[in-house]
């Protein structure tokens, strides 16, 4: 027996799987970076674990879940969106392995500033003015960081400023610097610290913005 021949007997046995426990999740392939659910391709049976044992539960801060459906139907970076449910993408579908996907909690929008013009002394202005989004309504992964870092001001009554990690698919072609602003579902604005692109995505350091 071959890999790919292997592969595919995995898959018959995840969609087995889901066929008979799972619910129904609707698939949705981005083709446009503006608005990412706007492509259904289809819908299938899917169900998630934290484990391959079906024993324990999701914990805090844990945005991973290995997925049970027929992988020859989806492909990295599709989103799976239940009905009244919850909403994940596909990180990783690697040869002979469990299906890695990422529970989203948010719906972000990706901005840049932009270059400013003119010569002379010029003013770095970070609000929404001068943005120009180029990734639009992705759900995304957004839970807490580090515990935060102390606000430079240093007044006694001030909070530490908080930092978060998000996980959100890769676009061909664009890519997430240091100093870009998210804005999510909620309102939240954040600055991009770290930017980093792994085989699963995006995975990004944020300091939330406090007006």
């Amino acid at each position: 027996m071959d890999g790919a021949t292997l592969q595919a007997k995995i898959y018959a046995s995840y969609a087995q799987t889901a066929k008979r426990i799972g619910l129904a999740y609707s698939i949705y392939r981005p083709t446009d970076p503006l608005n990412p659910l706007a492509n259904l391709i289809g819908t299938i049976p899917a169900h998630f674990r934290v484990d391959d044992k079906f024993a324990r539960p999701n914990v805090y801060g844990k945005a991973l879940w290995l997925a049970y459906f027929d992988g020859s139907q989806t492909a990295v970076g599709d989103y799976l969106v239940a009905t009244g449910g919850k909403t994940l993408f596909v990180a990783a579908m690697q040869p002979l392995l469990p299906i890695l996907t990422v529970e989203c909690n948010r719906v972000v929008t990706i901005s840049r500033i932009d270059a400013p013009t003119g010569a002379g002394a010029l003013s770095y202005n970070a609000d929404s003015g001068n943005e120009t989004p180029y990734m639009t309504g992705w759900p995304s992964s957004i839970l807490q960081g580090p515990k935060g870092e102390k606000n430079e001001v240093g007044l006694p009554g001030d909070v530490r400023q908080a930092w978060w990690v998000m996980l959100v698919p890769a676009w061909a072609g664009l890519t997430v610097e240091a100093s870009d602003i998210v804005t999510d579902d909620l309102g939240r604005r954040y600055i991009t610290s770290s930017c980093e692109l792994t085989d699963l995505g995006w995975r990004v350091t944020l300091q939330q913005a406090v007006t």
